[in-house]
C-alpha cells in the first residue's frame, strides 16, 4: 500500500522523466530552423556547440581531427571544416521520481524512449542515442539501446527525424536510466549545428499491476 501511495502521489507514470526535454526551444511540429549565413564571415574562434539552455543536461564537446583523406598531395587547403561532438546527458533516479523497487522489479513496466535531431546535411554521420538501465550502484548495465543512423546525403532534406525505443520485460534490478545523446557540429568560416528537441523517457502504465 505504501509503494501504491507513492507512485500516486508522485504521478511519475505516463510523464516525461527528462528535465529540460528541448534545451533549444524548438518543437518538432514546427520545420528547424535554416543557419543564416552573415554577409561577412564571422571573426573570432570557431564554434562548437549550438546556444541554448543545458540547464539539467551534463555536456561535454569533442573536437574531431580534420580529414585530410583526398587532398592531393600538394595541394593549396585555404581552410578545411572543423567537426565536433556535443553530448548532451541526463541520469534518472527512478526511486527519487517516485517509481518504488517492487513495482520496477514485479511489474517491470515499459520504458519508452523518443527523441528527434535535425537532418542538419552537416555529415552522413550526425546523431547518436545511447540509454542504459542500470542498477543501484549505477554502473551495472541490464539493458541498453544505441542508435548511430546514417544519412543520406544525395537529396537535399531538412526536417526532424524521429527515434524511438521500447524497454520491455529487462528484468528486476533497474533503479536509473542515463539517456545519452550527441550530434554533430561543424565549423567552415561558420557554424553549422545539429540540433535536438522532445526529448523524453516515460515509464508507462500498461503494465501497472
Amino acid at each position: 500500500m505504501a509503494a501504491l501511495k507513492q507512485v500516486c502521489e508522485s504521478q511519475p507514470l505516463g510523464r516525461n522523466l527528462l528535465k529540460n526535454p528541448s534545451p533549444y526551444g524548438l518543437t518538432h511540429k514546427t520545420p528547424p530552423p535554416e543557419v543564416e549565413l552573415s554577409e561577412v564571415p564571422p571573426q573570432g574562434p570557431p564554434r562548437f556547440q549550438a546556444e541554448g539552455n543545458y540547464t539539467d543536461w551534463t555536456t561535454r564537446v569533442e573536437r574531431l581531427p580534420e580529414d585530410r583523406s583526398g587532398i592531393p598531395q600538394g595541394a593549396v587547403v585555404c581552410s578545411l571544416p572543423q567537426y565536433s561532438w556535443f553530448t548532451l546527458e541526463q541520469r534518472l533516479d527512478l526511486k527519487a521520481e517516485g517509481i518504488c523497487d517492487e513495482l520496477l522489479d514485479k511489474s517491470q513496466p515499459d520504458i519508452e524512449i523518443q527523441d528527434w535531431y535535425e537532418e542538419s546535411q552537416v555529415h552522413e554521420h550526425i546523431y547518436q542515442l545511447h540509454v542504459k538501465l542500470l542498477t543501484a550502484d549505477g554502473r551495472t548495465v541490464i539493458s541498453e539501446h544505441h542508435v548511430e543512423p546514417t544519412e543520406d546525403l544525395s537529396n537535399y532534406s531538412h526536417t526532424w527525424k524521429e527515434v524511438s525505443h521500447v524497454f520491455t520485460g529487462y528484468g528486476p534490478g533497474v533503479r536509473y536510466v542515463l539517456f545519452s545523446h550527441r550530434v554533430k557540429n561543424k565549423f567552415l568560416n561558420e557554424f553549422f549545428p545539429t540540433l535536438v528537441t522532445g526529448s523524453s523517457v516515460t515509464v508507462k502504465t500498461t503494465k501497472f499491476k
